[in-house]
């Protein structure tokens, strides 16, 4: 099976995250989606046992930043915030347009993102289910969303089973000459 090119880049992260395995997952499944780094803003923990359910190694492939709070997190220029939680004014995720450049930030498990968290956030999105699920979960439907959304894949057959299009070739444009306005150049 061949990988699918994405537009743009993406990272993943976790407010005040305490559970050492859901680390571990979060890190595998963040690897296998191919997220460009991690990060951690105040974890509740030191994270040490993570790899016992990180069976892909993704410490060895992906950094890991750790923040002390929603205030010190430092994304790298244009990323936008993305927050990932169950509020009433978040976007569903089927109807969010993943920005190309995002950092996206889950809340601890049995809480919410804080209120500072969300403050930062550029966007809050919700996954359109009935209550929370588990952070790794959840971020694994983010992540799969993104692909489905950015990635190049063929349609989808009518029928159920049907047979498998590939995708259309990518055509580059034309080029594109700018040039600069000039002060007393006239607007046409």
């Amino acid at each position: 099976m061949s990988e699918q090119p994405l537009r743009g880049w993406f990272a993943i992260g976790a407010e005040a995250i305490s559970k050492e395995v859901n680390f571990g997952n979060l890190m595998r499944t963040a690897h296998a989606f191919g997220a460009a780094y991690l990060f951690l803003v105040d974890p509740a923990t030191t994270l040490r046992q993570a790899g016992r359910t990180d069976t892909s190694r993704a410490h060895l492939s992906l950094p890991v930043f750790r923040h002390r709070s929603p205030e010190e997190l430092a994304l790298p220029h244009g990323a936008k915030l993305v927050g990932v939680e169950l509020t009433d004014d978040a976007v569903p995720l089927p109807s969010f347009r993943h920005p190309s450049a995002a950092a996206y930030v889950f809340g601890p498990e049995r809480a919410s993102l804080s209120p500072a968290m969300l403050a930062r956030c550029d966007h809050v999105v919700r996954i359109p289910t009935r209550f929370c699920v588990n952070l790794a979960i959840a971020a694994a439907i983010v992540m799969y969303d993104r692909q489905l959304t950015l990635g190049r894949f063929g349609e989808r057959p009518v029928m159920p089973g049907g047979p498998v299009q590939a995708p259309a070739p990518h055509v580059h444009g034309g080029v594109v000459l700018r040039r600069a306005r000039t002060a007393g150049a006239s607007g046409g």
